[in-house]
């Protein structure tokens, strides 16, 4: 009898097991952090502790711990991972570089992160150095790192991590354009993420592993490509393109998750705004039978951890005197949001544009050509510290001057409006040019017309085959967004002085500075 009874509990045991296969992860996730470690205001830049009391600042790593620990707290078991782009974006990356960052990403605990193109903006050896002091596992699966001494043997393309007794695999994926983006040196070749992401998935497969993340900086986009063209993914967590998707407003790109056949890609815009959550639920072979969430806002009501915010505080002591100096006015709010800059004319861009051009207009320099990628934020009225300033340009890019044809600057323009479907940051903002462009014809193929320069005080129109001096700044002069035209420019000279002092300057000058666009860039 006894051998009967524990016999029926084993089987009982086992049924229960069986009806209990389902396996409920909660992937909490960030992208494109940009350095935010302090709250932000609703355009992306600095925000005062009075308007932090007053209830109107966003995000902040001190909000994070706060939001992530409340995370967790409520999931049966979760995972914290990041799409990339941690490095870039205010004087905390300027002055220490990724140091703070890993600081603040082992605080919060994350269990993997992916490169983004701007982990490379200092080369390899400072993303090595960030890898060494991190605990969790940096990613990337499309890029051969062999020949790169600093990366070789360190940075991995993929990861095996439990939870709950289930082995998870994370696989990461960069821009596949990151020579062009970034500062990766000549020792990394980048390739194609739909073949990179399927040969992690099938060795992992291999193992038995059936549940499988990829972190992905590639855009949404590339995105609902890679899960469209692979086999074997359940979750992507996007980045790189500030992508903020949802179900319960008007200015989401798409659904929360966005399903492309079974697999659930999210993504949760950036800067810390927002702490994606997504909640899913595998069976026992792996496959997604239930996924659902929704990015969680990290406004005033998400209450700042103490600690945190006095450690943040700590570090921010040697950068308050460069941040807090006013340098300018301005007359009105300054529009250098991405989704605006990256496809027409924009305020922002014709300040930047005006500002370089008005620097080396005594030097024969005509024509200022200014990638929109290198403007990362708006101004808001009134008085404007350096610290504003250095949000809108943080790359510490210097002005170039240099002489191409007419042609070169044709060329140069199309390559600007290749990619304005995707909202890529190529796209040009200009001074001393004017020029129309339109959709209705594939890119680099002609979409670019009516090009005209500013000679003795008019309009003329851009001759092919004469000489203009340019000025941009040194990552469009030697190629980065796809200007490579630009890299056998005649009289180079790339060490001009910082942008950002450039553009506070010209603002003082023009004080209080008056932002206006007047349609030098036409859409037909």
């Amino acid at each position: 009898m006894k051998h009967h009874l524990l016999a029926g509990a084993a089987f009982v045991g086992l049924s229960a097991g069986m009806a209990a296969a389902d396996y409920s992860l909660t992937v909490l996730h960030t992208n494109d952090f940009h350095a935010r470690f302090e709250p932000i205001s609703k355009y992306d830049s600095g925000c005062s502790e009075e308007k932090n009391a007053e209830g109107k600042c966003f995000g902040g790593t001190a909000r994070l711990v706060t939001a992530i620990a409340e995370a967790r707290a409520r999931a049966t078991n979760s995972i914290l991972v990041d799409g990339g782009d941690q490095f870039q974006g205010t004087l905390f990356y300027t002055y220490y570089k990724g140091k703070v960052a890993a600081e603040m990403m082992n605080k919060l605990g994350y269990d993997g992160m992916t490169v983004g193109n701007h982990e490379f903006d200092d080369g390899p050896e400072v993303l090595r150095g960030f890898m060494d002091a991190v605990s969790f596992p940096v990613l990337m699966s499309n890029a051969d790192v062999s020949q790169e001494p600093h990366l070789a043997g360190k940075l991995a393309k993929s990861a095996v991590i439990e939870r709950g007794g289930e082995k998870l695999g994370l696989i990461g994926l960069t821009p596949q354009d990151t020579d062009e983006l970034a500062s990766p040196g000549p020792n990394v070749t980048f390739s194609d993420p739909v073949a990179a992401v399927q040969a992690e998935v099938d060795a992992m497969s291999a193992q038995g592993i059936n549940k499988i993340i990829v972190l992905s900086h590639s855009g949404y986009h590339v995105d609902q490509a890679v899960a469209a063209g692979t086999t074997g993914v359940d979750v992507i967590v996007g980045g790189h393109d500030n992508t903020y998707l949802s179900n319960v407003s008007d200015r989401a790109k798409g659904p929360y998750p966005t399903m492309v056949g079974d697999t659930a890609i999210v993504q949760a815009y950036a800067y810390g705004k927002f702490l994606g959550e997504l909640n899913v639920t595998f069976d026992d072979a792996g496959n997604i039978i239930q996924a659902s969430g929704e990015p969680i806002s990290m406004d005033a009501t998400v209450s700042e951890d103490g600690g945190t915010k006095s450690r943040i505080a700590e570090l921010a002591l040697p950068l308050e005197e460069i941040r807090q100096k006013v340098v300018a006015e301005s007359g009105a709010v300054i529009e250098g949001d991405r989704s605006v800059c990256r496809v027409m004319e924009c305020a922002m861009g014709n300040l930047v544009a005006d500002a370089m051009l008005d620097r080396v207009k005594d030097q024969g320099v005509s024509i200022a050509i200014a990638n929109s990628g290198g403007l990362r934020a708006s101004i808001d009225a009134g008085e404007v510290t350096m610290g504003e300033v250095l949000t809108v340009l943080p790359f510490q890019n210097t002005l170039s001057t240099f002489q191409v044809t007419g042609q070169t600057v044709i060329d140069a323009l199309e390559n600007g409006v290749s990619q304005v479907e995707e909202v890529k940051g190529r796209f040009p903002q200009v001074a001393g040019l004017k020029f129309s462009w339109t959709a209705d014809v594939a890119p680099n193929e002609g979409r670019i017309s009516d090009v005209m320069v500013m000679q003795d005080g008019a309009w003329a129109p851009i001759d092919p085959s004469a000489t203009y001096g340019l000025v941009s700044n040194n990552y469009v002069r030697g190629g980065g967004d796809g200007y490579k035209m630009f890299r056998s420019a005649m009289n180079a000279y790339d060490f001009g002085p910082d942008l950002a002092d450039v553009l506070a300057e010209y603002m003082a000058q023009n004080a209080p500075y008056q932002p206006y666009t007047d349609g030098r860039i036409q859409k037909k």
